[in-house]
């Protein structure tokens, strides 16, 4: 029998991730010694607490049959006593907030929620694969805007085409920004939700990594600006805040009708979060955040070594606020592939080419602070040696 693919998945380009784990299972078999700065997985463990908290609530029968599809009450409630705490935005836990299996799940079900085949939405490039991929799975029609460095990595929102505006039904943006590491201020989130109330086009935040910053920066929530939760929906993980990248928890918070319309399509594709992952989340939400401030003084630590030994080799990179990524200039010369694969070949260092983000991300890549420091130390001394 011969099994064709949906045209859906033959119009994808391979996974950015999947494409990856490919190459550098092709340089370790040749027994390089791989340092992988690759994928954005935290190295950290999750904090003990929150390990106790599932294990006692795993123990319990009562857990193991199915979940709530919005969500238990009480981890929606830590969400919104979180959200309070953290952005003095208040919440109803009754129809501002759903659960999510990863924040990554519930941004590829979006569009499903929203758009109509000749939609589109409005994506940034470089960006997150899953933004253009959901809205293409949906029958809609990404439109790309180019996040550019003399814009600060910002969405230059004017300069999108009065024709593509009339058609857009949403658009997703996402600070501090995967793969550029940039920041967004109130100023532009305001920008953000008076283009998105003029032209009726709903707003679809990923803050999945609002709490990863340094120096003392603490990065905004979307829905802290007047206005935000009338026109959008931000979604945030606990895989990053807490190191918790395989439990699959997140959330969706906003305008109450997103947050529905996103609820509706869950629940007839999954079953919801284990109870016992909900409950571990209730521990990490409400808990001691000292673990959270811990993990930002390692990524910090790593990254001033990183971007500090990159510097002292001539090489042109911004010092991150936020996030754990470092978004580097290629020397001259190469194209981001060609650069990142002179990496990987010749010094055993996994990166990702900015161009898998996207068009606009050709002349970067990206590394991710995901190895100890002496390991950092070491990638430094690799590049160094490769004599670029």
């Amino acid at each position: 029998m011969r099994i064709e693919k949906a045209e859906r998945l033959k119009r994808l380009p391979p996974y950015l991730f999947k494409e990856l784990d490919r190459q550098k299972e092709e340089v370790r078999a040749k027994g390089v010694d791989i340092i992988d700065l690759g994928v954005g997985d935290p190295d950290l463990p999750t904090p003990p607490h929150i390990i106790e908290a599932l294990k006692s609530a795993a123990q319990d029968p009562a857990n193991h049959r199915y979940p709530s599809y919005s969500g238990m009450v009480d981890f929606n409630a830590a969400v919104a006593e979180w959200y309070r705490g953290r952005f003095n935005v208040s919440l109803d836990i009754d129809s501002e907030v759903v659960t999510l299996i990863g924040s990554k799940e519930g941004i590829a079900h979006i569009p499903l929620a929203l758009i109509n085949p000749g939609d589109i939405a409005l994506v940034a490039s470089p960006g997150y694969p899953v933004y253009h991929i959901g809205t293409q799975f949906a029958g809609g029609e990404p439109y790309f805007i180019d996040l550019l460095k003399e814009n600060s990595f910002l969405p230059d929102l004017e300069s999108i085409p009065s024709e593509v505006v009339k058609r857009a039904k949403m658009m997703f943006i996402n600070y501090p920004n995967n793969p550029t590491a940039a920041v967004a201020t109130k100023e532009f989130f305001d920008s953000v939700v008076a283009f998105a109330d003029k032209h009726d086009i709903i707003v679809c935040h990923d803050a999945a990594y609002s709490e990863m910053s340094y120096d003392g920066f603490k990065p905004t929530s979307f829905l802290e600006v007047d206005g935000a939760k009338s026109v959008g929906i931000e979604f945030h993980s606990l895989s990053k805040t807490y190191n918790m990248t395989g439990w699959r928890i997140g959330f969706a918070v906003g305008c109450a009708d997103l947050v529905n319309a996103l609820g509706q399509v869950k629940s007839n594709i999954d079953s919801g979060v284990f109870q016992a992952v909900q409950i571990a989340g209730v521990a990490a939400l409400k808990g001691d955040q000292a673990c959270v401030d811990q993990m930002c003084r390692t990524y910090q630590e790593r990254r001033d070594i990183l971007v500090g030994g990159l510097r002292s080799l001539g090489l042109s990179v911004e010092k991150p606020r936020a996030t754990f990524y470092v978004w580097m200039d290629v020397p001259k010369g190469y194209s981001s592939a060609e650069f990142s694969s002179r990496l990987l070949s010749d010094a055993g260092i996994v990166t990702t080419p900015g161009n898998g983000f996207g068009s606009a991300g050709e002349g970067y890549i990206r590394m991710a602070l995901t190895v100890a420091k002496e390991r950092m130390k070491e990638v430094v001394e690799r590049i160094k040696n490769t004599k670029l």
